[in-house]
């Protein structure tokens, strides 16, 4: 795949739900911060199923712009909890910069660094070693190249910067836990072209 076309943001929309489904009850079971609930798996979830039964719902002819704008208010309007608020925003960035571009490997760059800002604007006191970590060193770190190794770029920086998240709590002892959204948008860019 050479470019993220509205044929691509679909299938990676349902893969990524749907993986995001398989591993709601890990993550679930990750949840510690900022409330250990025990939902945010369910939540990142249904905010991403949202988001992909949006773009399913448009005809097939949609352009670029519509398929990611529906994509983004799909999550937005979905959104569960505060991983779904961050996760709606995230791809609210990812739909402000590839909704006019091609979709190459340097715009979904750029969009990674937008949704990344976007994410953290959401959050009123952001927490280092959260989902906002991973998002911004998936930004930094990727560098652009054809899409698929950009794609697998992300994928590999979020599972690096997830491992790294736990020196990072200031707030309890880092132990054995991860961040529960941050597990998640690894699984999301998992399941991104390649």
């Amino acid at each position: 795949m050479e470019v993220l076309d509205p044929p691509a943001v679909r299938r990676w929309a349902r893969l990524a739900a749907d993986t995001l489904g398989r591993a709601r009850a890990e993550i679930d079971a990750l949840n510690v911060f900022p409330v250990a609930d025990g939902d945010t798996g369910t939540n990142l979830h249904l905010t991403m199923l949202s988001a992909a039964e949006a773009v399913e719902a448009l005809p097939d002819d949609m352009g670029a712009a519509v398929v990611w704008q529906t994509m983004a208010y799909g999550a937005l309007v979905g959104a569960r909890g505060n991983s779904g608020v961050i996760v709606s925003q995230a791809l609210r960035g990812l739909a402000e910069v590839l909704k006019d571009r091609e979709g190459t490997g340097a715009d979904l760059c750029e969009g990674l660094a937008r949704a990344a800002k976007l994410a953290r604007s959401a959050v009123a006191r952001p927490v280092e070693g959260t989902v906002l970590t991973v998002l911004e060193a998936v930004a930094a770190a990727v560098p652009a190249g054809d899409l698929a190794a950009t794609a697998r770029g992300a994928a590999a920086e979020a599972r690096a910067a997830l491992r790294r998240t736990p020196a990072s709590w200031t707030c309890w002892p880092a132990a054995a836990w991860w961040t529960p959204e941050g597990r998640g948008w690894r699984s999301s860019l998992r399941r991104s072209p390649r």
